[in-house]
This record gives C-alpha cells, sequence and structure tokens, in this order.
C-alpha cells in the first residue's frame, strides 16, 4: 500500500508540472497583456514608461523559459502574486473564499449519497417496480434540467412563494438547502443509474449464486457482497465530481450569490484578474489529482482483488 502510494505520489509531479505549463503557455499566447491587465485595474493610465516598468516587474521582459522556471518556482512556494483587483494576496483571497465552497461541495456530496445509494440499490432489487420507475424519473429529471434553471425554479417555489429558505448568502443551515439540492440533483440522476446497473450486474456472478446455495442469508449476500463491489464505479465518479465541486460550482454559486471560489473565479476572468485565474488553474489540477487518488486506494481497500491482479505489490 506504502509503496502504491509513493508511486502515484510521484507520478503527480509531471501532471501537476504539466498544467503549470499549459497554463503558462495559454495566458502568453492570449491577447491580454498583464502589465495592461494590472494597470486597467488599479485605474492607471497605460502609458509606454508605466507598461515597460510594470512588464520589468512581472519579468514580462525575460525570456519564455526564465519565466516559466520563475512561475513554477513561486507556485511551488504558494506564491501566486498579489490580486490585481484588491492588491492583496491571492492565497490569502483564496483560503478566505474556501471554506464556503468546502461547505457546499461535501453538504451536496452528501446529500446526493444519502439519496442516491439506497435508491440505485433498491431500485435493482426491486427492479421494474414503482421505486425503479420513480428513480428513472429522477434521473431522467435530474441528467436533463440545467443547473441554473433548477436553481431559480428552487428560489421561486421554496423562497418566493413559500418562504421557507433565503434567496442568498451565507450563514445559517437554512442558505445550505437550496445550493446544496440544486447541485445534488444531477449527482443523483447519474449515481443512481450507475448504482443499479453495477448491482444489476453483480447479481448475475457466479460468486451470488455460490453464496445462496450455502445458504447464505440474502441480506448478507446482497449488503456485504453485492453492493460491496458494486458501489466502486460509483466511487470513481465521486472521486471526478468532488474535484469539479472543490474547484468551484461556478452557475450554482453565482445564482445563489455564494461567496465561494467559483464565484471569486468568474469575477478574476471579466476583471482580467491573471493571478488568480493562475491559482484558479493550478489548484483545480492538483485537487482533481488528490481526489482520484483517495479514490484508489478507497476502492484498494474495498476491492482486494485490485492488488490480486499485480496493481501494486502485495
Amino acid at each position: 500500500m506504502a509503496t502504491y502510494i509513493s508511486k502515484r505520489l510521484l507520478a503527480v509531479i509531471p501532471i501537476i508540472l504539466f498544467a503549470i505549463f499549459l497554463m503558462f503557455s495559454l495566458i502568453r499566447l492570449s491577447p491580454v497583456d498583464p502589465a495592461e491587465a494590472y494597470l486597467a485595474a488599479a485605474h492607471i493610465h497605460p502609458t509606454e514608461e508605466v507598461l515597460a516598468e510594470k512588464r520589468q516587474e512581472f519579468g514580462l521582459d525575460q525570456p519564455l523559459l526564465m519565466q516559466y522556471f520563475h512561475t513554477v518556482k513561486e507556485i511551488a512556494q504558494l506564491d501566486f502574486g498579489n490580486s490585481f483587483v484588491t492588491n492583496t494576496p491571492v492565497w490569502q483571497e483564496v483560503a478566505a473564499r474556501m471554506p464556503a465552497t468546502i461547505q457546499l461541495a461535501v453538504s451536496s456530496i452528501l446529500l446526493a449519497i444519502a439519496i442516491s445509494i439506497p435508491l440505485g440499490f433498491l431500485s435493482a432489487i426491486y427492479k421494474n417496480s414503482l421505486i425503479d420507475h420513480f428513480s428513472r424519473l429522477l434521473s431522467f429529471l435530474g441528467a436533463s434540467i440545467p443547473q441554473f434553471w433548477l436553481g431559480y425554479l428552487l428560489i421561486f417555489l421554496f423562497s418566493v412563494k413559500l418562504d421557507l429558505f433565503p434567496v442568498e448568502g451565507r450563514g445559517s443551515w437554512q442558505h445550505f438547502v437550496l445550493p446544496s439540492m440544486t447541485l445534488s440533483l444531477a449527482l443523483i440522476a447519474i449515481y443512481t443509474r450507475l448504482l443499479r446497473a453495477s448491482v444489476l450486474e453483480e447479481l448475475e456472478q457466479v460468486y451470488v449464486l455460490y453464496a445462496r446455495t450455502r445458504g447464505i442469508k440474502e441480506r448478507a449476500i446482497m449488503v456485504k457482497h453485492v453492493l460491496k463491489i458494486a458501489i466502486l464505479p460509483m466511487m470513481t465518479g465521486l472521486g471526478m465530481n468532488l474535484g469539479k465541486l472543490l474547484t468551484g460550482t461556478i452557475i450554482v454559486e453565482q445564482v445563489f450569490s455564494w461567496p465561494g471560489f467559483g464565484r471569486f473565479f468568474v469575477e478574476a476572468i471579466f476583471n482580467r484578474d491573471i493571478p488568480v485565474i493562475q491559482c484558479y488553474v493550478v489548484m483545480a489540477a492538483c485537487l482533481f489529482i488528490l481526489c482520484n487518488l483517495i479514490v484508489d486506494i478507497v476502492q484498494l481497500y474495498m476491492d482486494p482483488r485490485i492488488s490480486i491482479k499485480g496493481r501494486i505489490p502485495s
């Protein structure tokens, strides 16, 4: 297990370097001059003298290779520079907004898991029953309704008409309800159908028939064996979506005026705040890699057949 984790961590380094190179190249290829963007955000008239001074300060007059190594060195030290708009360290701005995004992401994932696991499992066990038809309808709705439209529908129903939950902002538990419902419906649609298909596939396996012939109780077969194996594809999807949620659910944060990382990123794009955009891209890559690594380790723990196949040395 330790060897496997060490190898995965070493494999992360070139991926992150490639992500930084991609981010660096796209910014340099874009028509936006970082010096001009800084002066525009600071409301300073861009004369040639001032532009030259800022380009020298940002190191833009150096060769591209030197600029890239300088960028990698700064990122390794978690130094993303100062925001062009607020003139405060980007890392400080991100640290102030990440808790809100993490809270929303975790609440959405927990809500999706709490609904999709029992619903997907029962819809497979009771195939073509009422609960199976209900899960199919819920999946169709979750997959087809755009999140921004669902958010406005929930606001209209639960905030405007019924006055049960606040329209926007963050503070009490009521503020989590509508954004979490908006985010989790699409996840429920995916996980429910994924788990249903996996359970139906596992029920056809020989080990299930063998367990039944041995007289093992049906509940034990379903929970301890079938569900344990069938939930693995869902775990993979969970890791991908957790990284996506942690990098900021941009549309939902905009709809509910949620003060998270995604909303901060959108504002940075409009303001051409390049240090913030750089920080977002690097953090997104790191979070996706970290979430997938965690999912792989969990899968390794839940399914011993992975190690038997030689994925890690036993």
